[in-house]
């Protein structure tokens, strides 16, 4: 995919941002004379799909959809409010994500609404506003999702202004709909299209979403009585037009996820991140405006390096650990591992001895404990560089068994805030050092949803028989290639709204979709009581949505004021 050479833009409601890439500097804005250019008109494109960095990577995206959820809480450095929902409109990652969404809103209107006045020909502008309207789409359904009623503005606005009003949610989805359709219509087929960078927006993508769209709006106040309907034959009609399309679940869940292999059939859609520091967080000033780092590579890692054997290290990571697994998702959602081979695909679980110095090593006491392995010596080394150091079975050990262990066996009950079982999809190796952020592209959209969308949707409108069957499709591909695929075939009796959730945790497992997930069911409040003991406690009816953040409210100075108090009071 190119790389983005400029991007600056002007935000609603006298919020301004802009950075000139070249220069490193934010000191000018996108008029509509520059997006009257080629050059305009590509940057500004290239701006577009450079803001998905803002989200689908970065730090506030992953807190507030993966964290405070019934499949993670806070790691010990996790110390965020937000995810114990003890937090107000003037939370910094809401407005940061907030902030960031019209940034880039206002870009693709500049593309759609001057496209025409540049002398590209007309194939070109047509594709170029497609894609606009992908992405504007896709900032718009992160906004909704998030916030129900928003401001929806259609046209590039090169001046800020200080009245704005949240119009009806009806009227946004209508647009995001109207945005995938268009989209759709004149998009490359699917990424695997003759000339299609990686990154890129084709019909593919743009059809699942707005499968998405469907089964969101389908749980939502505003849903219409097709929604469940649409969003099925959506969902089926990508799926069935696959094999046209170069796509296919890959064989082994475990190479979906694997280091440089973001590409692979099964993505629909990857946002593209890059090495270089002058498109990616503080900017000359030291003063880090949007966050579009990819820090995923960081956000499950636990203190390893605290533990005998260990040092920090490139290969397992910064142990930043921002989030540990619920037991509810380990123990539970998890507990079939004979023939699901999900759990070991996605959690660390074993770590090896990389501490050349072996000072650092436990020895045997004595007496030895019972159960001691043949040849363990009192006083000598339990292990050696190289040797397993850190095991989690994910069942139970007894406390004689721990002790009897030459490693470190830490069993679910064992789990805290400084070490659990570990995600490792977004680990990256490759990384400059140990400290950087990952260059990895994000994948947000893969075709195991689409299956998952299409059943949910069958179930939903009663065709359990097609639910059970796009279900199976991707429990099947889970038992590769050690488990039984019949053996993990449901039947119509297994089939409910709590089941299906559970299946797209174990497909979808930290992938950024979780809240959403939850709320779209009308889940978040039981399956927070029930799964995640750290917010439990704290979570009502208003945490559905997040507060519009306060930096909005306060800027809009003309006219009706701009607040939560037509929902949740509360949040004000």
């Amino acid at each position: 995919m190119k790389k983005l050479l400029i991007y600056c833009s002007s935000l609603l409601i006298a919020i301004t941002g802009c950075n000139k890439k070249l220069e490193e500097k934010p000191d000018s804005i996108l008029v509509p004379s520059f997006f009257q250019t080629s050059q305009g008109l590509q940057a500004g494109l290239d701006a577009a799909y450079a803001g998905m960095r803002n989200f689908w990577g970065a730090q506030e995206l992953f807190t507030v959809t993966v964290i405070g959820t019934d499949e993670f809480q806070r790691g010990v450095d996790g110390n965020s409010d937000i995810n114990l929902y003890s937090y107000t409109s003037t939370h910094s990652t809401t407005t940061t994500l907030w902030k960031a969404a019209y940034i880039f809103i206002n870009t693709c209107n500049g593309i759609i609404d001057y496209a025409d006045k540049t002398d590209l020909p007309a194939a070109t502008k047509a594709s170029m506003v497609a894609e606009a309207k992908f992405l504007r789409a896709n900032y718009y359904f992160i906004l909704v999702q998030f916030w129900g009623d928003v401001t929806l503005n259609l046209h590039f606005q090169s001046e800020a202004t200080t009245a704005a009003k949240r119009d009806p949610l009806a009227d946004t989805y209508n647009s995001i709909i109207q945005d995938l359709t268009d989209a759709i219509a004149a998009l490359p087929a699917g990424p695997k299209s003759s000339g299609v960078l990686p990154g890129k927006a084709t019909a593919a993508a743009a059809k699942h979403v707005l499968a998405k769209v469907y089964l969101t709006r389908a749980g939502s106040a505003v849903k219409k009585a097709d929604d469940y309907q649409n969003a099925y034959n959506t969902a089926v009609g990508l799926i069935n037009s696959r094999a046209t399309l170069g796509l296919n679940l890959v064989t082994d869940f475990s190479k979906v996820f694997a280091e440089g292999n973001e590409d692979n059939e099964e993505v629909l859609w990857a946002v593209q991140h890059t090495s270089n520091l002058a498109y990616n967080g503080p900017n000359n000033s030291g003063v880090s405006s949007y966050s579009a780092d990819n820090v995923l590579n960081h956000m499950w890692v636990g203190q390893y390096e605290k533990r005998p054997g260990m040092i920090r290290s490139t290969a397992y990571g910064r142990p930043y650990i921002r989030c540990t697994p619920t037991r509810w998702l380990t123990d539970t959602a998890f507990k079939e591992r004979v023939n699901d081979t999900r759990y070991s695909k996605t959690f660390q679980t074993v770590w090896y001895a990389n501490n050349p110095d072996p000072k650092g090593y436990p020895v045997w006491p004595s007496p030895l404990p019972a159960g001691a392995p043949a040849g363990a010596v009192s006083g000598q080394p339990k292990f050696k560089l190289g040797d397993t150091a850190i095991y989690m079975p994910g069942v139970d050990a007894t406390d004689a068994k721990i002790a009897a262990t030459p490693y470190l066996l830490v069993p679910p009950r064992k789990y805290d805030n400084t070490l659990s079982a570990t995600m490792m999809k977004y680990f990256d190796t490759k990384r400059a050092d140990l400290n950087s952020p990952s260059v990895r592209p994000v994948i947000a959209y893969r075709l195991a949803e689409t299956y998952l969308v299409a059943a949910e949707a069958a179930f939903m409108i009663g065709n359990t028989a097609d639910a059970v069957k796009y279900i199976n499709t991707v429990r099947e591909r889970a038992a590769y290639p050690t488990g039984n695929a019949t053996a993990m075939d449901i039947t119509a009796s297994d089939l409910s709204q709590d089941f299906i959730l559970d299946e797209r945790t174990r497909e979808l497992c930290g992938e950024n979709v979780r809240w959403w997930d939850l709320v779209r069911t009308g889940k978040l409040l039981q399956r927070v009581r029930m799964h995640n003991k750290e917010a439990a406690a704290n979570i009502i009816d208003k945490h559905v949505l997040r507060p519009i953040p306060q930096a909005q409210i306060d800027a809009t100075t003309t006219g009706d004021p701009y607040n939560n108090s037509l929902y949740f009071p509360l949040w004000n």
